[in-house]
């Protein structure tokens, strides 16, 4: 985690409690963001996991030390504690949370004053601070305060609902099971759903850091309860939660699984439908199928690398209104850039009640893609190499290089070759209109990439 000068991964800082991440560790970094603040008001919150609040505690020593007055508002989900921010007019905070990491991992995020995690410039800025330990320690009659904040998640839910059409969502009486994941998400999401006139039934609501019930990474093969229970109380929506609640995968009324690009889509073409001509903000690993929604809704397509933090600063440089992941990340711009789970659940609730469809008959009328993924292996010195290469043997082909390398083909299939940030591998992700084809797909380009890494090794 901390080689060659780096602090910051993909998403914040991340590690193994005690391990990587000590609370010696977490005061040097706090020590550092409140340096490079220059001091201030910040909030600081944490998600449910067992070593949270003392990751929270040892920050706050650093920010204070370095004469931050903190506002400390507890357990929250993440994108309630960033709309805590700007609705205060904080400048900025800090939150402890490992999003969908196992609970044996924890990590840092730091806010700027609009909410959005800070820029990658910015990172390079704090950890130019802690490596340099360059921290701006006050006099000890210059040491910040520490304050509680209470009522952030009822400020947020009154904010998502005035996004919405309340009367027309509560006019439906939908029923909605929400799987929270053991975590924050229980804090604020039955809340909602409730104000939203909706019966709620909950799984995996009780506050537990160890996730006793399921990873709190929300893919598929982890929802099998929360698709049966849908079922089997005839429930007109599941929705399941990753562990701060910024990420959301829903179930429809048959029981099945939809993964993040196909409720992003249905998102999007409702948004283009009262907002023609707007800018869509998605990384370049999401489904063709986002693509297809922009150009039939007059839509325009911006692609960035992978990255939510990286979807977020777009928009805002962009002053665009929605970005979505395949990974279920939903960024509402008129309420706020980031990614938000409960207000994702609230659009496609006011979906459905404005169509009068059921979530599977709206996913239905969606175009139509297979996804298949494989992996080769690549030693870290050879894959800026490999990707020359690989660019190399593809131009001439409609590609697109933001990040590693996607390719479109005349039929609508596609595959994207990119480099692993965090491990020593390719990653590929193929789609097309046949299971057959994106499996080929894969196929021939794993054949690729092993005779240019095996070329490279000669």
């Amino acid at each position: 985690m901390l080689s060659q000068r780096r602090l910051f991964g993909t998403n914040g800082i991340r590690g193994l409690v005690n391990k990587e991440l000590t609370p010696e560790l977490a005061i040097a970094i706090g020590s550092a963001i409140g340096t490079y603040l220059h001091c201030g008001d910040l909030l600081v919150g944490y998600d449910a996991r067992t070593s949270s609040p003392m990751l929270a505690k040892a920050v706050v020593s650093g920010l204070n030390a370095t004469g931050c007055s903190v506002l400390f508002a507890g357990m929250a989900p993440t994108p309630a504690l960033q709309y805590a921010v700007k609705k205060h007019r904080l400048d900025g905070g800090v939150i402890i949370t490992a999003s969908h990491n196992p609970p044996e991992y924890n990590g840092i995020k730091v806010l700027w004053n609009d909410g959005i995690e800070i820029a990658r410039e910015q990172e390079i800025e704090v950890e130019n601070i802690f490596f340099d330990k360059k921290f701006r320690y006050v006099e000890w009659d210059k040491i910040g305060s520490v304050k509680d904040l209470t009522g952030i998640i009822e400020e947020y839910v009154e904010a998502i609902k005035g996004h919405v059409d309340v009367a027309k969502i509560a006019s439906k009486h939908y029923h909605v099971v929400i799987d929270a994941a053991n975590s924050v998400a229980a804090l604020a999401v039955p809340k909602l759903l409730r104000e939203l006139g909706c019966r709620v039934t909950t799984i995996n609501a009780n506050i537990d850091g160890t996730f006793p019930a399921r990873p709190p990474e929300p893919r598929p093969e982890n929802l099998g309860d929360l698709a049966s229970t849908v079922k089997a109380m005839g429930a007109d929506l599941g929705v399941a939660f990753d562990g701060d609640a910024d990420r959301s995968i829903f179930v429809d009324e048959k029981g099945e699984i939809h993964w993040g690009d196909k409720t992003f889509a249905l998102v999007e073409k409702h948004f283009l439908l009262q907002n023609p001509g707007e800018k869509i903000v998605s990384p370049i690993s999401s489904s063709t199928l986002v693509k297809d929604i922009a150009d039939a809704y007059c839509g325009e397509i911006v692609w960035t690398k992978v990255g939510s933090v990286i979807v977020s600063h777009t928009m805002k440089k962009l002053g665009a209104k929605l970005g979505g992941e395949e990974n279920g990340g939903i960024f509402y711009g008129p309420h706020q850039p980031v990614r938000d789970g409960a207000m994702a659940t609230a659009l496609i609730l006011g979906i459905m009640a404005e169509t009068g469809k059921k979530l599977s008959s709206l996913l239905a009328g969606l175009p139509k893609y297979f996804i298949e993924k494989g992996t080769v292996e690549c030693p870290e010195q050879l894959k800026e190499k490999v990707l020359e290469r690989l660019i190399e043997q593809t131009r001439g082909l409609n590609i697109n290089t933001i990040d590693g390398v996607k390719i479109w083909f005349e039929d609508k299939s596609s595959i994207l070759v990119r480099p692993s940030g965090t491990e020593p591998l390719y990653r590929l992700y193929a789609e097309a209109k046949t299971r057959r084809k994106a499996l080929r797909l894969v196929q021939d380009f794993i054949l690729k990439l092993k005779r240019i890494i095996n070329s490279l090794k000669v």
